[in-house]
């Protein structure tokens, strides 16, 4: 079932956050959407998800105009559509499985979402999904609690728990260090390839949308700019995408990347059993 925008237009005011986007995605894609910051990639989501409505140009997934979706049809796309968010969206102060179990909520009748009640199945669900991101052990926790790696995975447990058919990612990895980013992609990932589910990532990295996205979609001043797999981001694509930076040069793609530099990891002086054995070298964005 493909997913279309048309011409898709979003003003906030004068300010023209996504400009004219048109964009084809068969089911089954991994695509990162990449681009500075204001480019318009998270806007693109939200429009996609219905979190804000486009000021022009429609949306279609399969048959149905999602852009024109009202009432139940929306409430029934945003459950399809599951939304990962850099800052998780989880309640602190529930348990970790409680957390999941919300992802269940538009499958339900508004009396049993209410009353909190959850079926035997559904629990058995969360605690299979919880199993699958490695986090099954921290259920009973306080969400609060858990490490900025551990919460974005029980994001991703709780998207599944809506049995979406696509699943967005605003920036899944931003706030992460390097090895939690890479459990996080390598769970995205996982979802696409073995339940075929269209996962669209916005991402600031250039290193992880080549590795695990098939096709990388650039955006710039609100505008795609680049649409192909990783093999033709050239660096006359990323100038395209990122521009110069004051100085004239072009960008250094190291300057994105967040891999683990194992070869130049030296030991810490002063190391601890518990502060591990080496450094991490790593370039922010």
């Amino acid at each position: 079932m493909r997913f279309h925008l048309k011409n898709v237009t979003r003003q906030f005011g004068q300010h023209v956050a996504v400009d004219s986007v048109t964009l084809e995605i068969p089911a089954g894609q991994m695509v990162g959407v990449i681009g500075r910051s204001g480019a318009g990639k998270s806007t693109l989501l939200r429009m996609i998800n219905r979190l804000v409505d486009p000021s022009s140009g429609s949306i279609h997934f399969g048959d149905t105009e999602v852009s024109a979706l009202r009432g139940q049809g929306l409430r029934n796309w945003q459950r399809d559509c599951a939304m990962i968010f850099q800052q998780f969206n989880l309640v602190p102060r529930l348990d970790v499985l409680t957390n999941v179990l919300l992802g269940r909520l538009n499958h339900r009748s508004t009396a049993l979402s209410i009353l909190n009640i959850f079926t035997r199945e559904e629990r058995i669900m969360a605690i299979a999904a919880l199993e699958r991101l490695g986090i099954e052990q921290a259920a009973l926790q306080p969400a609060g609690t858990l490490s900025g790696g551990q919460q974005q995975r029980v994001a991703i447990a709780r998207a599944l728990m809506q049995s979406p058919k696509m699943v967005l990612a605003d920036e899944p990895i931003a706030s992460l260090d390097p090895l939690n980013a890479k459990i996080v992609m390598d769970a995205l990932k996982d979802i696409n390839e073995r339940e075929g589910i269209t996962v669209i990532t916005n991402l600031h990295t250039l290193d992880t949308a080549r590795n695990y996205c098939e096709r990388i979609v650039g955006m710039a001043r609100g505008r795609v700019v680049f649409d192909g797999p990783p093999n033709e981001l050239t660096a006359e694509a990323v100038h395209a995408i990122y521009g110069s930076d004051r100085d004239g040069a072009g960008i250094d793609e190291s300057m994105t990347s967040t891999s683990i530099n194992i070869a130049s990891a030296k030991p810490l002086a002063s190391a601890t059993p518990s502060a591990g054995v080496g450094t991490l070298a790593v370039a922010e964005a």
